[in-house]
């Protein structure tokens, strides 16, 4: 994209011919600007990754476009000037304008309209949610394990909608995005039915020391909240195969790992889902949004009401909240 700033010179009042120079880009604000946050043209064409001569060459060709001198320079360094001054005040609005500009189109070329775009990790919400919203309106997915892949599509507006999850303790992602909480859920854990705990009510996760373990991969702090909660029980978890939901659901079904699960998860056969005493691992489900995403508030209902649905879908999670009540959908 470029700034067109025309520029001409006469030599005499009564000779007006102009003389043909290159048009101002982006690219040369963000010289100046770099120049001036650097402090010096050889800062700032490393940080540019240009040969310094290159970079001095440029801004000279900058300033015959602009009309005078940008910076003052000596052994200190480079320091704007008034007409510096103010090409860098112009800078500073023109380029965020032009950034956001950008990404607003890329939106906008991206959006199926009147559709929505939701992107989720592992959870229990998005199939209940696609549901309760395809009926009335065109909806597209898209999964990864990954929750700062999936928000940085939301920020960039490529998805509109994030479904995602972080330790009932950790706060929301810092970022554009805006959040809500739909839910707090306990983990629980998934072992086979005949597994030596398979019958009890809740289990201790002490009871639980000499066990394998499985997971689903993620990047968020988990791993560490886990690594926490068994060292307040009093030992230090074995191994801990981190892998996909399917690999997972066979190593419990063999009895070679305890698989730590969310509450509303639904059992395969031959596996069972025990609650842990006192619900040392928390989890929350997390719906993030691009602040301009269509009909926010039915979108965060539906997903309420989707999680409230998996929650009547498993008798085990309904009945702990019978004796745990603070856990749940949010209101």
């Amino acid at each position: 994209m470029s700034l067109f700033l025309t520029y001409g010179h006469c030599s005499e009042e009564t000779n007006r011919l102009t003389f043909p120079v290159m048009d101002l880009e982006l690219r040369h604000l963000r010289i100046v600007r770099e120049v001036a946050d650097a402090g010096s043209v050889s800062k700032a064409a490393s940080r540019l990754g240009l040969a310094q001569p290159a970079l001095t060459a440029q801004l000279k060709r900058i300033e015959r476009v602009l009309g005078g001198t940008l910076f003052e320079r000596d052994r200190h360094g480079a320091r704007p000037t008034r007409l510096g001054e103010l090409v860098l005040a112009r800078a500073r609005v023109l380029l965020p304008a032009a950034k956001e500009l950008q990404e607003e189109a890329v939106r906008f070329a991206h959006t199926p309209s009147p559709g929505f775009r939701i992107g989720a990790t592992n959870g229990p919400i998005l199939g209940g949610l696609v549901d309760r919203i395809a009926a009335e309106r065109a909806v597209t997915t898209y999964t990864s394990w990954s929750a700062q892949e999936l928000n940085g599509m939301v920020e960039h507006g490529r998805l509109d909608y994030v479904l995602t999850g972080a330790c009932g303790d950790a706060g929301v992602p810092s970022g554009a995005l805006l959040w809500e909480t739909i839910s707090l859920d306990p983990v629980f854990v998934l072992v086979s039915r005949d597994h030596s705990m398979a019958g009890a009510k809740e289990v201790g996760l002490a009871d639980l020391a000499g066990e394998q373990w499985a997971v689903t991969p993620g990047d968020g702090c988990f791993a560490d909240c886990f690594a926490t909660a068994c060292a307040r029980a009093g030992f230090t978890p074995g191994t801990i195969y981190e892998t996909d939901v399917p690999t997972c659901t066979h190593l419990a079904r063999v009895g070679r790992a305890v698989v730590l699960c969310q509450a509303t998860h639904q059992p395969a056969a031959g596996l069972v889902m025990v609650p842990l005493a006192g619900a040392p691992l928390r989890w929350r489900q997390l719906l993030g949004r691009h602040p301009t995403a269509p009909d926010p508030a039915c979108v965060v209902t539906q997903a309420r009401q989707a999680h409230h649905d998996a929650v009547r879908r498993s008798p085990v999670y309904a009945d702990w909240l019978d004796r745990n009540p603070g856990y749940g959908t949010t209101a």
